[in-house]
């Protein structure tokens, strides 16, 4: 377990700018949710072509894998039992002077809740849920990078930086689990 990928702006062909040394810093939780059948779950924003892990910033004085739990039972329904810490990934965005450090989880499904807690936001994004083999997973996100499209709230250089993390995760996933 350790690092699993560092991002820049170059890594999406953005020229980079000077950061601030005291970017804004995000801290978060994501990774891989596994069904008894093997599909994993991907988050799909279908207003803005992108496909996602599961996963979001950890709130207050939550630990990694709690902010990870939470995360996956509002954007899956699912209550997880961590079965694995992949390792962290790290994003440096200096059009935004933002950092953003992810711990990455696999996490096994224990109960199928069928009730998804998506936020407005994500609604009018056009989020749902899919489940799909691990590779299918990994084809759609890394399809989708080049057909973004900005929303309301995130511009594509946010998104790129999303769906390029999520790709190099389940590629670390795929070639290590």
């Amino acid at each position: 377990m350790g690092l699993i990928c560092v991002l820049r702006d170059k890594d999406i062909g953005q020229e980079p700018i000077e950061m601030n040394e005291n970017p804004e810093l995000r801290l978060g939780s994501r990774g891989i949710v596994i069904r008894e059948d093997g599909k994993i779950a991907i988050f799909n924003k279908s207003n803005k072509n992108e496909y996602k892990l599961p996963g979001g910033g950890i709130e207050g004085d939550e630990s990694p894998e709690e902010a990870f739990k939470r995360e996956v039972l509002e954007e899956t329904g699912c209550v997880v039992e961590i079965i694995k810490k992949l390792g962290t990934t790290e994003e440096y965005k200096s059009l935004t002077n933002f950092k953003q450090i992810s711990n990455i989880f696999v996490g096994k499904v224990i109960e199928d809740t069928k009730k998804l807690n998506v936020t407005e936001k994500e609604k009018s994004e056009g989020a749902k849920l899919v489940w799909v083999e691990p590779q299918e997973a990994l084809e759609l996100i890394t399809n989708c990078y080049d057909k973004l499209v900005a929303s309301d709230y995130e511009s594509i250089y946010q998104t790129k930086f999303i769906v390029l993390r999520d790709r190099k995760i389940l590629e670390y996933y795929l070639e290590n689990c």
